[in-house]
């Protein structure tokens, strides 16, 4: 009875967009969402083969020529094939599943066995795993096609990596993209897919969405599972959706959050994951919340005298004006006690999880390169920013006594915060994600060995990260010359459903998002 009703609302869509309605003439590829690429399958009008074919079109035209991006390590070479199935399967029962032919971009931390993951390593260019994360499982149960993994800071942190060079941010490509999810930011603004995946340890979802006009959730840390990703601080580590829109977000969080037995920190996820949050999107989801603001800067590098720094201000000053014309009650400011020091003593001190972490996994890994951190070392192949970073880790682990005060601090700032929250009834605490602007790219980015001369400044995404709680990036529009801003909000554990409420009323009532000039529609697209 069921499948009958569902055949029939199908048929009615169908006939009506046929007949002419609007969502039928009006398919553009250029900022398309998935439920316009489903609208456009129903109506006849695009194919899967044609859709893919599109993006791919796209990543070949302005990846490494045009602006030269270099946001994908590899185009799927299934991908066509894939989608002629997908296709066949549409023809003869309907979508596969609630993603049906939604072109992805998935960061290359996440096990794919029928493309190489590299991690952003030369080290690793040629390495298929044996299987596939969990992510990409459910990701092409529910019907995506992985339409290429994404560069990423060599083993994730910062925008460069051996594997590939430098990512560049298609706003201006000769600025920063953040990182270091930086190819899924910058091809997802781009319009190399419909959607992407990236991982977040410190922020590197949010700081690739803020610095692409994008939208970029972090989810709580047990809510995603991690199985197939390699790790680089498994405390803080999770992955999460990069997108155009709010809407999108959502509907990618429907599929990859959840319980997973191969990650057993997911089973704190039981019993608070909803049927669906795009239930959570309500143009009038900021009537009555009350949200409060963090103006302390948490970077040492943030300079509030700066041009940059007053550029971006300006505009998270407008984005704060914003939410109080649609309806949100703004606490300004919330002081918290030695924010930046907690800060630092929480993401910065912890140098005791990432080398048993990585080791093993890659122990279950019997075909992969290298066995161990400190082999992957002495290559001597990461760009030199990276490895030395990655030095600080080796020979430290979670035994030592100095891991015990990062906990002790991590957990005093949580309480902290918590309490600042529920004595002001907040229902989330926003911040500018960056304080600056993208910094411009140096000439020596590939030979510096200084991670921190190369980090972009005014960074206040770690606050989260050694909180464990869920944080969402909204674009907060642009400097007054051209480069994007982020907006982010930052709940309570499993309060995703709230972020998704207010960011999707804030991007509703606002409409900042504006796709790059450097990669604009192809000829031909539709």
């Amino acid at each position: 009875m069921r499948d009958t009703i569902l055949r029939s609302i199908t048929l009615t869509v169908v006939l009506f967009l046929n007949a002419g309605g609007a969502t039928a003439q009006s398919f553009h590829l250029l900022e398309t969402s998935i439920e316009d690429i489903h609208a456009a399958f129903a109506s006849k009008r695009l194919t899967c083969r044609e859709l893919v074919n599109l993006y791919i079109k796209r990543i070949e035209a302005y990846d490494k020529e045009g602006p030269r991006l270099n946001a994908v390590q590899t185009i799927n070479s299934h991908a066509l094939q894939e989608a002629q199935r997908l296709d066949a399967a549409y023809a003869s029962s309907g979508p596969v599943g609630p993603l049906h032919c939604i072109p992805v971009l998935l960061k290359d931390q996440v096990e794919t066995s029928d493309m190489p993951t590299t991690y952003g390593s030369v080290i690793f260019k040629d390495f298929v795993p044996q299987r596939d994360a969990t992510i990409t499982t459910k990701m092409k149960k529910a019907g995506a096609i992985i339409v290429g993994k994404t560069t990423m800071g060599e083993f994730a942190a910062g925008y460069l990596g051996s594997a590939f060079g430098t990512v560049r941010n298609p706003y201006d490509p000769g600025r920063s993209p953040s990182g270091s999810s930086s190819g899924t930011g910058a091809g997802i603004a781009s319009n190399f897919a419909a959607v992407g995946i990236g991982e977040d340890t410190g922020g590197s979802v949010r700081g690739p969405a803020a610095f692409n006009s994008l939208v970029g959730l972090r989810p709580t840390v047990p809510l995603v599972s991690r199985f197939g990703m390699m790790p680089a601080t498994p405390s803080q580590d999770t992955l999460g959706p990069i997108a155009r829109s709010v809407k999108d977000a959502a509907l990618l969080l429907d599929v990859i959050a959840g319980y997973d037995p191969n990650d057993l920190v997911t089973a704190y996820a039981v019993g608070q994951v909803p049927p669906t949050y795009t239930a959570f999107l309500n143009k009038d989801g900021l009537r009555g919340a009350r949200l409060g603001v963090i103006r302390e800067p948490l970077d040492a590098k943030t300079d509030p005298t700066s041009d940059d720094y007053k550029k971006v201000k300006a505009v998270i000053d407008k984005a704060i004006a914003d939410l109080k014309r649609l309806g949100a009650e703004v606490v300004d400011p919330v002081v918290i006690p030695d924010l930046k020091d907690r800060v630092k003593k929480g993401f910065d001190d912890n140098l005791f999880e990432t080398e048993a972490a990585i080791d093993g996994y890659l122990a279950k890994h019997p075909n992969a390169p290298a066995k161990t951190l400190r082999e992957i070392l002495l290559t001597g192949k990461l760009v030199p920013s990276r490895s030395s970073r990655l030095m600080t880790n080796v020979g430290r682990t979670t035994d030592e006594p100095g891991y015990l005060k990062v906990l002790l601090s991590r957990e005093e700032t949580r309480q902290i915060i918590l309490q600042r929250m529920a004595d002001n009834r907040l229902d989330a605490l926003m911040y500018a994600t960056y304080d600056h602007p993208p910094a411009v790219i140096r000439a020596d980015a590939l030979t510096n060995p200084s991670f921190t001369e190369l980090a972009d400044p005014g960074n206040n995404r770690r606050l989260a990260p050694i909180l464990g709680f869920p944080a969402m990036s909204v674009p907060a529009g642009f400097t007054a010359d051209g480069l994007p801003v982020g907006i982010e909000f930052m709940g309570r554990p499993f309060a995703e459903p709230t972020l998704f409420k207010v960011g999707y009323a804030y991007e509703q009532g606002t409409h900042h998002r504006k796709p790059p000039s450097t990669t604009p529609q192809l000829g031909g697209e539709p």
